[in-house]
């Protein structure tokens, strides 16, 4: 059983595709993890390669299995825009506790539209952590006898 608390460093983007006429675009980040959602800062004029290196926290269980970064555009006079977004499978970081920064695609109706790079940590509960012990110790006596 999955539960504990998952660390997303959300690094920067590249290569998305410009919604801007006029000026440079400012991306954000909208991070969602079965229910709960986080909302980066705006890279104010950083265009289709913003930077963040913000770090955001998620209560997960079992049954959280990926991770949706929706990115953005703010648009001060017209509704935000849609840049894409990359779906992120848990599985990896729940059995090797982290993975260091890995780009992930960015995907807009279908199609490839950018890279994401995010790293990620999952830290068990105390009571995973207590239950793996009591395991351990078992298994270890196990040997020894």
């Amino acid at each position: 059983m999955v539960q504990g608390t998952l660390q997303v460093l959300l690094v920067s983007a590249k290569k998305l595709h410009n919604s801007e006429f006029f000026g440079k675009m400012d991306p954000y980040a909208i991070l969602k993890c079965r229910s709960h959602e986080q909302k980066s800062s705006i890279a104010t004029d950083a265009g289709s390669e913003p930077e963040w290196n913000e770090s955001f926290v998620f209560t997960v269980t079992d049954d959280t299995t990926e991770l949706f970064v929706k990115l953005m555009d703010k648009d001060n006079f017209t509704a935000d825009d849609f840049l894409g977004e990359a779906r992120i499978s848990l599985a990896p970081v729940y059995q090797e506790g982290s993975i260091p920064p890995t780009v992930y695609r960015v995907v807009k109706d279908q199609e490839y539209c950018g890279e994401l790079k995010v790293a990620l940590t999952f830290t068990p509960s105390v009571s995973d952590l207590s239950l793996f012990y009591q395991f351990l110790d078992q298994y270890t006596c196990q040997l020894v006898h």
